[in-house]
């Protein structure tokens, strides 16, 4: 991993510590991508090995997740770190739950594609399009969060917007194709359901990307627009 420009500390120990778990997060980060780029080949594909092989990943993100936060707490513990220092520990705690949260969409994706294995299947072309277009963004915001890049966060950040608009056009597709066979309504609703889901995974890497700002920056862009967020760094320019 590229070398963050952080504080260095009279303990070597210390820095030993936010490298390593540094690192541990983009493992994690590495798992989730490849979980939700599986998963939404199996739509694709209707691989059934591949979607059983997801769920039984799946542990090891949660795994990661409190192996993480875990020694998180620990630094915050025994360190007491400050400032900048407290803030990036805050922003890993953050992303870490959000990877999880990602991982779990990835696993509902994977039960989708068993639970509709061998039924009539909705047309699925525009949700893996839509899905690895979310794969992009999560592995472009692992990026920036390795390099703690602001710039290359903010532009991550606009691309949520096309997530948004490629969701509603499946839901209007999708209300379409129950109107013409009533008997896929089941199949349509879970398809929905997993539509809907990654249409939060859009959402959760807008977080990561909100985490690199914070971390950076020291401003909290959570629940603002985008364009009061470029407004206030403009500011600080």
């Amino acid at each position: 991993m590229e070398k963050l420009n952080l504080n260095k500390h009279i303990s070597g120990q210390f820095n030993a510590e936010l490298d390593g778990v540094l690192n541990q997060v983009l493992v994690m980060g590495g798992l989730v991508e490849q979980q939700l780029g599986d998963a939404i080949t199996t739509v694709h594909e209707q691989d059934m090995d591949k979607a059983r092989q997801i769920m039984a990943n799946d542990a090891k993100v949660n795994a990661l997740e409190m192996q993480i936060d875990e020694e998180c707490t620990r630094i915050i513990a025994k360190r007491q770190p400050t400032a900048s220092d407290l803030r990036l520990v805050l922003a890993i705690i953050k992303t870490i739950n959000d990877l999880e949260r990602i991982g779990d969409s990835a696993r509902k994706i994977a039960r989708m594609v068993l639970d509709n294995a061998n039924k009539t299947q909705p047309p699925l072309v525009s949700m893996e399009n839509m899905g690895r277009r979310t794969v992009k963004m999560l592995h472009e915001s692992l990026d920036a969060f390795a390099r703690m890049d602001v710039n290359a966060a903010i532009e991550v950040h606009k691309e949520d917007d096309k997530v948004d608009r490629e969701y509603e056009s499946i839901i209007r597709e999708l209300m379409t194709f129950m109107m013409e066979d009533p008997r896929s309504i089941p199949q349509v609703l879970n398809v929905m359901g997993c539509a809907r889901t990654l249409e939060r995974v859009g959402d959760r890497v807008q977080h990561i990307c909100e985490y690199i700002i914070y971390f950076v920056k020291g401003k909290d862009v959570r629940h603002t627009s985008e364009e009061d967020i470029y407004k206030m760094l403009d500011a600080d320019r």
